[in-house]
């Protein structure tokens, strides 16, 4: 990243570069298990009446080769054996409300349930209500969607039994990276982080508030760092402070479950990268959220890396996070069209047409009371180049801000947003 300088009728004007995007977050590579091949007939076993049992499953990251086969003979059972400790919920509880849920067929939403069922509870296996693999897999993404705080699962087994070379049954065997235990000493210590980064709002307070607030404390809380363990889960976001996209997109899934407002992670490609970010539902209307891109960095004018909150990613329309996002379409998504609670219309930045006046108003404001930043957007490519023209190139910024030797500004072309950082160096 580059810092641009341009002196100007002594007032300096600053163009800083940031970064927002995400490395490669593998996510159905590591939170969906994808299986080659079909279920073949075993033979018959000389003991009457037993089910043949077929095993498939892939490692995260392993060629076809190391793919697991094996043919036992077992009769499949999803009944707590007698003696064993009946595992308690964890603290999420199953919604009929979740997003991805929704949009699933009933064969699906049943299986859905005995997925996440499983999975809560912690047991070993489950035999699913279908035998279509598919079925299974698409309940698993869903699930997978809509309850980013299953930390303690990452891929899943399925086991098929065949009678007579017909097939008449499929079991379920998530694949837990950590026992039950040790689930719930992670469990209490995310606890405590969630309770501490939401203890700044209240379950009473508006949609946009919550939204808000949740987009902030995780992209001022959090950074982005690839190299950190459990980036694939709340685990990193919450006691490292540290994750990935996948990490982001979970983790404000997490927090605004807590706080009452529906969301789901969506996944796809930005900048040429898997990504992930959320769909949010807000008074009733739904945006799009990208929280790794909401933490933004640039260089100051000492070139030093500072962070930078970008609400332009808070809470955007279809039309807008197309422009850089693509979907991989794994379950159907709205057309978001609100702009409702848009941060910048909420927060009275967003302009429809072009009045210098408005945009200067609030720049005075802003350097009076020794603000630091203030965010702008527009609604057009045309009132955005004239405001960059007026403000920056022909410095009127001057007639609005008293005494200001310099400025840094942040462009964002592509919606629309300028951003201003006032400095006193």
């Amino acid at each position: 990243m580059k810092l641009h300088k341009a002196a100007l009728a002594g007032v300096a004007i600053l163009l800083m570069s940031f970064q927002a995007g995400c490395a490669l977050t593998e996510q159905y590579e590591v939170l969906k298990t994808e299986f080659l091949g079909k279920a073949e007939d075993a033979k018959p076993k000389p003991k009457p009446k037993a089910k043949q049992k077929q095993k498939q499953a892939r490692e995260n990251g392993l060629s076809p080769e190391t793919e697991q086969e094996a043919l036992e003979t077992e009769e499949p059972s999803s009944v707590q054996q007698d003696g064993e400790e009946q595992k308690p919920l964890g603290d999420q509880e199953i919604h009929a409300e979740d997003y991805a849920f929704l949009t699933l067929t009933q064969e699906e939403q049943t299986v859905y349930q005995e997925v996440l069922k499983t999975a809560l509870e912690h047991t070993e296996n489950t035999e699913v209500s279908t035998l279509d693999t598919e079925v299974l897999e698409r309940a698993y993404r869903a699930v997978c969607a809509d309850y980013g705080g299953l930390f303690w699962m990452s891929g899943y087994v399925y086991t098929q039994y065949t009678r007579g070379g017909e097939l008449t049954g499929m079991e379920f065997t998530p694949k837990y990276i950590m026992d039950y235990e040790e689930r719930q000493r992670f469990q209490q210590q995310i606890d405590g982080s969630v309770e501490e980064l939401l203890a700044g709002i209240s379950i009473t307070d508006t949609d946009y508030e919550k939204a808000k607030y949740v987009f902030e404390i995780l992209a001022q809380n959090v950074d982005y760092d690839s190299s950190v363990e459990h980036n694939q889960n709340i685990i990193s976001a919450f006691l490292n402070r540290a994750t990935v996209c996948q990490g982001y997109a979970s983790a404000a899934q997490y927090l605004l479950k807590q706080l009452g407002i529906q969301s789901v992670i969506v996944t796809g490609r930005a900048n040429g990268e898997s990504h992930a970010w959320n769909l949010i539902c807000l008074d009733g209307a739904y945006y799009y959220m990208d929280t790794t891109w909401g933490n933004s960095r640039y260089l100051d004018h000492s070139s030093q890396s500072g962070k930078h909150v970008n609400y332009s990613y808070m809470a955007m329309t279809t039309e807008e996070i197309e422009r850089t996002h693509t979907f991989d379409n794994s379950f159907p998504l709205p057309v978001c069209s609100s702009m409702a609670c848009n941060y910048f219309v909420r927060e009275n930045r967003y302009f429809t047409d072009w009045n210098p006046q408005a945009v200067g108003t609030l720049l005075a404001e802003v350097w009076n009371g020794g603000g630091e930043e203030l965010a702008v957007k527009f609604s057009s490519q045309d009132i955005y180049r004239m405001a960059m023209d007026y403000f920056i190139t022909e410095q009127h910024i001057s007639d609005y801000c008293e005494n200001i030797s310099s400025i840094y500004y942040l462009e964002d072309e592509e919606r629309y947003v300028l951003t201003f950082h006032f400095s006193s160096s």
